[in-house]
């Protein structure tokens, strides 16, 4: 009983993340949802721009705090170890729909692309950005990054597969192609608000945040394998070491 509940609790969360995760990519790109980062009724600057980094940095300090190695050791005292990823993923699935609900717009345009040809290949290329982070996604392990793999083994009596450092196709070229893929969503756009270019800014930097935070976490599960791969393949920019 214990193992069907944690998968269905498991399974749970997945069908929450999967929605919120489509709808914030139609939130940054303007397109197909009712609320977008340009949407709504403008009100006091100021305010919205408390309100927004209150919301960014809550998502931030989830995110974060939640991937360390240290809390895990704590947290699953408290939660079951085949649930952990499935808790984590829901808890940042729902500071990602507060994100998207309460975000306050900021319209004023900062740059806009008129030419047409140019404007229709920006949100082309902000698409592919989405693109290559949910396809990095499926290259790792799709359902193990979102808890259902946990879930499912624990359902079947199964433990864990140890962890094994692979590269697969983008990680030869980054480290990080998720995190390429969500700078290049979040910058690619042909008209560029106050607001949305607060969103992309911080969360660009919070991304090399996070990276620095991952990578130590890497280097502690894979020691000097990671190390190489460090010294061979760029962070962020394909092609670039130092980067």
């Amino acid at each position: 009983m214990a193992r069907t509940l944690a998968f269905l609790y498991g399974l749970f969360a997945y069908l929450v993340c999967l929605p919120t995760l489509l709808y914030a990519i139609g939130f940054v790109a303007g397109i197909g949802v009712p609320k977008t980062i340009d949407g709504g009724e403008p009100g006091s600057v100021p305010a919205a721009i408390a309100i927004d980094m209150a919301l960014m940095s809550l998502f931030a300090l989830q995110h974060s705090i939640m991937a360390r190695a240290g809390f895990k050791a704590w947290w699953t005292r408290l939660v079951p170890k085949p649930i952990e990823r499935s808790t984590y993923v829901l808890f940042s699935s729902l500071a990602l729909a507060l994100l998207c609900w309460q975000w306050q717009p900021l319209p004023d345009i900062v740059w806009q692309v008129e030419e047409t040809h140019a404007a229709t290949a920006l949100t082309a290329l902000g698409f592919i950005g989405w693109g290559i982070v949910l396809s990095s996604t499926f290259l790792i392990n799709h359902f193990e990054l979102f808890g259902l793999h946990q879930v499912v083994n624990n359902l079947a009596g199964r433990p864990m597969p140890p962890y094994r450092f692979r590269t697969p196709l983008y990680y030869n070229f980054v480290r990080h192609p998720i995190y390429f893929g969500f700078i290049v969503a979040f910058w690619a756009t042909p008209v560029m608000t106050t607001g949305h270019l607060l969103f992309a800014a911080v969360t660009t930097a919070y991304i090399f945040v996070g990276i620095v935070l991952e990578e130590g976490d890497l280097i502690d599960l894979f020691g000097d394998d990671y190390r190489r791969y460090r010294q061979r393949v760029a962070m962020i920019v394909p092609w670039r070491n130092s980067i």
